[in-house]
């Protein structure tokens, strides 16, 4: 049983590895980690966060690779394709949707995201930064740059650079993925994930050579804030926080990029002869050294030297990123050079996840309505440019954003990866994804992750989602046990309900029942093809 002949195949293990690192490598590792690491109490957090990362992220991450290929093996490129190739069940394709709505409407902010990054970038090496020395200077920038402080600022009311830099974004990113897979994203990747760890490096010796560089205030040197950013604390008491756990969970699933499609997608043009083990446990590396080893040596404790405890506390991620930062980096000699290089930095890491966001909406039109490369990239990009319009329109407070990232970049994220677990542990089942995923395989994955793909990784999943659900939800409160619906639940069923906030669940069925539709179109094609093609003996239909 075929869905289309694979037209396109990675050209070496080296740019896979470098494309699904790039996925993995964004602007989570150098923000949201050093942040979430810095609020929860660095000792306790890392415990959790490598405990979700061996029981969660790298499970996760091989059954995605090995779904991935095993149904690529079979002429299936794209999500729906693929659990429609793995269930054997007309719901599966239905299933897979979600494969291909997560990437395409997070990336209808992301590369909104993105675009502030290549904005300030440019504003820095081009010395237009230099915003004075309070933190409020830069936030009220911040605000009126990406629209905060009214719907509509962007779209021509005044402060309408944002929009230049996100048309430049926009373009970027369709005309790499227009190229395809090797001559596009894997060529791009390769140049790309280099370029942005020497800059990430240079930076990090920056910092490593700040000392102290206000004598009055003796405390705030680099060796204080290293220790801020990786002393233990009161590790006990920490643990017992189940929001720590949800925060370390939530941070590895953003940073691998597992649950989004996408490394199913990478995945399913690989040959049988592609070791998706070690890949997988490559990719995984890059993204962890450049999350834990990188990241987390440069935003937090250049923070801390500067402005202190004070400046670093309470920071949300674009606050610490947008608003912190650049003030940090106004105390730096040369800082028109430095803001210029971590900025830059930003753009390469986000663009590289970005173009990963793309390739499983393309694979899904060209596969499932049989379109050129020319037609779907048009397609895809009208309907992501109406999304990301959507997002500069309503930004006031960011709240357009916020609603979509949480709905789609937190909650479905942890459906599709229980998902992902339940079709390799159970559907497939262990044993043969064991066999599949060492076709090929130069390295041979510990005996004892078999229990862990079976039980271990889909019960802590589903203890980890059902207190997400609780906390961030309902708001729970552990203290009182009481229950107090967040904004999220109020902004859409409330008594004073939020017309953003239902505007933009609103965008997200329609991209959902648009793709829906799409699958039932497909999947008679599917179904077409599958009863042409006759089944050998033995082979998975």
């Amino acid at each position: 049983m075929t869905g289309r002949r694979i037209a396109e195949t990675w050209t070496s293990r080296l740019g896979v590895i470098m494309a699904v690192a790039g996925s993995a490598v964004g602007l989570g590792n150098f923000l949201r980690f050093p942040g979430l690491a810095a609020q929860y109490g660095s000792g306790a957090f890392m415990i959790a966060y490598f405990i979700s990362l061996i029981l969660l992220g790298i499970p996760v991450c091989w059954a995605e690779w090995t779904l991935g290929r095993y149904a690529g093996q079979r002429g299936f490129n794209s999500s729906p394709g693929i659990f429609y190739a793995l269930i054997r069940h007309p719901a599966g394709k239905y299933i897979g949707v979600l494969g291909a709505v997560i990437p395409v409407v997070i990336y209808m902010y992301y590369v909104y995201i993105e675009s502030w990054c290549l904005g300030y970038a440019y504003y820095y090496l081009t010395g237009q930064m230099n915003l004075g020395s309070e933190v409020s200077a830069y936030g009220d920038f911040f605000a009126r740059f990406v629209g905060a402080v009214e719907d509509g600022l962007t779209l021509g009311r005044g402060h309408n650079q944002v929009i230049i830099f996100l048309a430049i974004a926009f373009t970027f990113n369709f005309v790499i993925i227009y190229r395809g897979i090797a001559k596009g994203i894997e060529l791009f990747c390769r140049f790309a994930m280099p370029a942005l760890i020497v800059l990430a490096l240079i930076i990090v010796a920056r910092v490593l050579t700040l000392g102290t560089p206000d004598p009055a205030r003796p405390d705030q040197n680099l060796l204080n804030g290293l220790g801020f950013m990786w002393n233990p604390g009161d590790v006990g008491h920490q643990l017992r926080n189940p929001e720590l756990w949800l925060a370390a969970a939530g941070q590895i699933f953003f940073s691998l990029s597992v649950g989004f499609g996408v490394i199913v997608t990478y995945a399913s043009y690989l040959s049988e002869k592609d070791d998706v083990v070690l890949s997988g446990l490559t990719a995984s590396s890059a993204n962890e050294f450049c999350e834990v080893a990188l990241g987390g040596m440069i935003t937090v404790p250049a923070a801390f030297v500067f402005l202190g405890t004070a400046g670093i506390m309470g920071q949300g991620t674009f606050a610490l990123g947008f608003n912190v930062l650049p003030l940090v980096f106004s105390k730096m000699p040369l800082p028109w050079l430095f803001g210029g290089m971590f900025f830059t930095l930003l753009f390469l890491a986000a663009v590289t996840s970005s173009l990963s966001m793309l390739q499983p909406g393309i694979a899904y039109l060209e596969e499932g309505l049989g379109l050129n490369r020319k037609q779907s990239i048009t397609l895809l990009g009208m309907l992501t440019a109406l999304g990301c319009l959507f997002m500069v329109y309503f930004s006031k407070d960011l709240k357009a954003l916020d609603t979509v990232d949480f709905w789609v970049g937190t909650f479905l994220i942890f459906v599709m990866a229980t998902i992902i677990l339940i079709c390799f542990g159970w559907v497939m089942g262990v044993d043969q994804g064991w066999v599949e995923a060492h076709k090929g395989a130069e390295l041979r994955l510990p005996k004892f992750f078999k229990p862990i793909f079976k039980y271990v990784s889909p019960l802590y999943l589903l203890t980890i989602f059902a207190f997400w659900v609780l906390f961030k939800v309902f708001g729970w409160d552990r203290a009182t046990g009481t229950f107090t619906p967040t904004e999220y639940v109020t902004d859409l069923v409330g008594a004073e309900p939020n017309n953003v906030a239902r505007l933009g669940v609103l965008l997200i069925l329609v991209v959902t029942g648009f793709f829906m539709v799409l699958a039932a179109a497909a999947g008679r094609r599917w179904d077409r093809a599958r009863q042409a093609t006759p089944t050998r003996k033995g082979t998975p239909q």
